[in-house]
């Protein structure tokens, strides 16, 4: 346990102390966001949240500097913002565009530094382009609508959204708004211009006080780590290439373990922080379960399988969602697309890398996962098609499952062979029809 660490709990401890002893000493916490508005910012908002009350702070102030993120996890930090009862701040230092204006607006007060701004707040893709209307549409009404609950003009706020809102002297129609410090102080969208946390704070009258800035934990980096998209996205290609080499070639082996490993690596640290519910975590391995009757004791490919493939692709979806139980009331509609949007581009992910996989390495000679040397006839290498012709006509009995590919007995010999059908069982007696490129062709008798 670090010193820092060992104050930190001595101050949580000095807190509970003075609110009993009716103490005059404040406790202010700084929470700061100064990354991409993304999940591990909500679950560190949460923390400090947590950690704010055990303290009986009498102030909680965002140190904020962001060109923005996600608009699902923003909506859900400025609903948090909206709701609780203690003082609320923000100090912006530089930026707070995009996802950062809108956390802003939700706070009881703004300050600004010098040369910082705000605003920008148009919903854009990964290539910065502005997305569809209806995105805007629901972009435009969350910051009209939060500017109208902290007190703050509602039309400004939309005005950061939509380039076509005029506002004399304020917006011109084709420019996105956004504001300076000293227009934001000038419009009611800052309430003076700082230079520091300590400035904030005397500006709330406390004189005998204590600023406490959250300190995350080595499990709160790597919590944090997992629960970003990107993770995710790498996590769920695993888990479906794992699946996928397990249906080629059923047992267990390194693409279940890696299949395994990456399916808890994900749900964990969303079950951890109550986004994946327990019927979401069941959904998935269901799904699973499906996929594995298919491949080691269904015949073919089937219902089944599409079924586990189905529900292990929604369990997927519906753990990154903040809906509570079965109550998806407070699940936007971005929201819901952008957790599908993240597990379908892994899945494609998946497909690509599998492809990669299977030509670029499994067959290639340097990794030794296949034989890969050529027998040359001029080496005085000969086919054994002749000898295989032979067997055509014989009957013999499938030493494997034939999936379709396996191994069968003729005469007490055991070739390699595969099946006309989808699937032969094993010890089903069978009977061989053709012998092409090498390669025996069978079908039940």
């Amino acid at each position: 346990m670090s010193i820092k660490r060992i104050i930190f709990g001595l101050l949580i401890l000095f807190s509970f102390t003075a609110s009993a002893n009716n103490s005059d000493t404040t406790i202010v916490y700084v929470f700061d966001i100064g990354e991409e508005i993304a999940p591990p910012v909500v679950r560190k908002m949460n923390k400090a949240f947590d950690e704010a009350k055990q303290m009986n702070a009498k102030l909680f102030l965002i140190h904020m500097n962001t060109y923005g993120g996600l608009v699902v996890s923003a909506d859900t930090i400025r609903t948090r913002l909206l709701k609780e009862d203690m003082p609320i701040a923000v100090f912006i230092d530089n930026n707070a565009a995009s996802a950062g204006a809108l956390i802003s607006i939700a706070c009881d007060s703004i300050y600004m530094a010098a040369g910082a701004n705000i605003g920008a707040a148009t919903v854009v893709n990964q290539t910065a382009e502005a997305m569809p209307d209806k995105y805007q549409s629901y972009m435009r009404a969350t910051m009209r609508s939060t500017a109208e609950v902290s007190g703050r003009n509602p039309k400004i706020a939309e005005a950061m959204v939509d380039q076509d809102i005029y506002i004399p002297n304020i917006s011109d129609s084709g420019k996105v708004l956004t504001f300076t410090t000293s227009e934001a102080i000038e419009n009611g969208f800052c309430e003076a211009e700082v230079n520091s946390l300590e400035d904030i704070v005397a500006r709330y009258g406390f004189e005998d006080y204590i600023i406490i800035e959250q300190e995350l934990e080595i499990t709160d980096h790597i919590i944090d780590w997992l629960i970003s998209p990107y993770i995710h996205g790498i996590l769920i290609m695993i888990i479906m290439a794992g699946i996928y080499f397990e249906m080629q070639s059923p047992g267990f082996g390194v693409p279940s373990l890696a299949s395994i490993i990456a399916a808890v690596l994900y749900f964990a640290p969303l079950y951890i922080e109550g986004l994946a519910e327990n019927w979401e975590i069941l959904i998935f391995i269901i799904g699973l379960i499906l996929v594995l009757l298919e491949v080691f004791l269904i015949p073919g490919f089937g219902i089944a399988g599409i079924s586990g493939i189905i529900m292990i692709t929604v369990g997927l979806i519906l753990s990154l969602l903040y809906n509570v139980a079965f109550d998806f009331s407070l699940v936007t509609y971005t929201a819901m697309m952008e957790a599908v949007f993240v597990v379908m581009i892994a899945v494609m992910g998946a497909i690509v890398l599998t492809f990669f996989a299977v030509k670029h390495v499994f067959y290639n000679a340097k990794y030794g996962l296949s034989l890969a040397t050529q027998m040359k006839s001029e080496d005085g290498y000969v086919s054994n098609d002749k000898e295989l012709d032979l067997l055509l006509g014989k009957q013999g009995v499938a030493a494997t499952i034939l999936r379709p590919s396996g191994r069968i007995y003729i005469d007490g010999v055991k070739y390699d062979a595969i099946c006309k059908e989808s699937y032969i069982e094993k010890g089903s007696e069978i009977v061989i029809i053709d012998n092409i490129n090498g390669q025996l062709i069978v079908e039940n008798t």
